[in-house]
């Protein structure tokens, strides 16, 4: 939201809201979110997940 509304930098917004959806899709969870047969991560692995779907 801060690159979107504050910085006015959509393609990079998009870039991370994209790579969140596919983490996500792939069925990373952080343990806030967890739930019996989806992907745990720490919040570093859920960052690291992230950052490499990031194109």
């Amino acid at each position: 939201m801060l690159l979107r509304y504050s910085l006015d930098e959509d393609a990079a917004a998009d870039k991370i809201e994209k790579a969140v959806d596919a983490a996500l899709a792939d069925g990373w969870r952080t343990p806030d979110l967890y739930k019996e047969g989806f992907k745990k991560a720490d919040t570093q692995q859920m960052t690291d997940v992230i950052i490499s779907k990031i194109q």
